[in-house]
This record gives C-alpha cells, structure tokens and sequence, in this order.
C-alpha cells in the first residue's frame, strides 16, 4: 500500500473531522454568547448559573468531559430510570461545543464590559432599557473586538477534533491510527496526518478573516 492509497479512508475522516468542527463552532458560539452575556446579567441566578458553567467547562480537561458525556451519562440515566445514551457523533459535538462555549464566553464577557463607560450612559440619558442597550449599543461594539479570539478558538477547536477518536468516531484521527495499524507505515501515515490538519486550520484561518472583515464592515456601515 502506497501513500497515495491511504487518500480514501483519510479524506473521509477528514470529511467528519470538518463536519463536527463546524458543528461545535457553531453551537460553541451559541453558548459563549448565552453565558457571557448571562455573566454580565445584574440577576444573580443567571450570573451564577453562567459563572458555574464557565469555571466547570474551562477548569475541567475535554478528555474528562468527552468521556463522561459517553461513557457516564449513560450510567447515571439508568440510575434515574432515564435513557441519557447519546452516540458519538452527539457526544463529541457536545463536548466540544460546551468546552469552546466556556472559553468563548469570557471573550465575549471582556468584550461587553471593555465598551466604554460613556456609550452606557449616553444609552441611559436615552432612557433605554438594559435590553436595549445590550442589543443596540453594547452588542455592535463588542462584536468586531470578539472576532480574533473567535478565529483562534475555532482553531483549536479544530484541533480538539482529534480527542473524539477515543470514543471511536471516525474522524481523521481515527482512520490515520486504523492505516497505520493496518500498514505499519507511521512516518508517512503521520506526515500526511499533519499536513491535512495544517491545510485544514489555514482554511479555516481564511474564512474566519473574511468574516471579520465582514463583521467591521457592518459596523463601519451602522
């Protein structure tokens, strides 16, 4: 077997390695704008419940979480007469989502709070509502600064991807241990392991710039 047989099973792992990095960027996404935006909330059960779920997901290791979602969760469904199995595919996006949501929520935490004091107050001489201010002053500003840190986040995102053959998904990962298995060739199997994650992050890298492009030139366009 030659290197350029092992494109077959590489490229389809790669093709679910794509899949569940747009997945869980997505999803991600979501979660670090509900809780950070819910960490600069004045009510203290949404702040609280959003702090919890910050420190939990960014003070614990994805491994651990990854597993527990898999292997745990199911046991403790059976221990309250629920059905909590979830499959792989399931269970990696949401390890994933809810770790990058974590660290993405402090981003978008620093960002609302970095806006400054005054845009606050002109929106109070304005008799907005909290809400209001949030969406219309607060929001646009702080987006275009999440941006760069969003971009590194979906990179290592990307990268993490990797973790979810240890569940047995068949990522990239996966189907480059199975040809390496099978083949006995590690340097080349590796070599191309590499090059694909590399080309992968700079695509990646690429369309992450041309939405923060996009993301100031609506804010230079309000």
């Amino acid at each position: 077997m030659d290197w350029l047989s092992y494109s077959a099973p590489l490229l389809r792992g790669a093709w679910v390695t794509v899949q569940l990095t747009i997945y869980s960027t997505i999803l991600g996404a979501f979660f670090a704008f509900a809780f950070g935006i819910g960490k600069t909330s004045n009510n203290w059960i949404t702040k609280g419940i959003s702090i919890a779920f910050i420190e939990v997901f960014r003070g614990t290791s994805l491994l651990v979480q990854l597993f527990w979602l898999y292997f745990a969760l199911p046991v403790f469904g059976q221990l309250i007469g629920v059905d909590l199995r979830l499959n792989a595919v399931l269970a990696g996006t949401l390890a994933l989502s809810l770790n990058i949501g974590a660290y993405g929520a402090e981003v978008v935490r620093g960002a609302i709070q970095a806006v400054p004091k005054a845009q606050h107050e002109a929106a109070l001489a304005l008799d907005f509502t909290p809400r209001q201010t949030l969406w219309r002053i607060a929001l646009p500003q702080a987006i275009p600064e999440m941006m760069p840190s969003f971009g590194n986040l979906a990179i290592q995102n990307l990268k993490d991807t990797a973790l979810v053959s240890l569940i047995g998904l068949g990522d990239l990962a996966f189907r480059a241990e199975q040809v390496r298995n099978f083949t006995q060739d590690s340097t080349t199997v590796y070599t191309l392991l590499l090059f694909m994650y590399f080309g992968m992050a700079l695509v990646l890298t690429g369309l992450m710039r041309v939405l923060e492009r996009s993301v100031g030139r609506w804010r230079g366009s309000t």
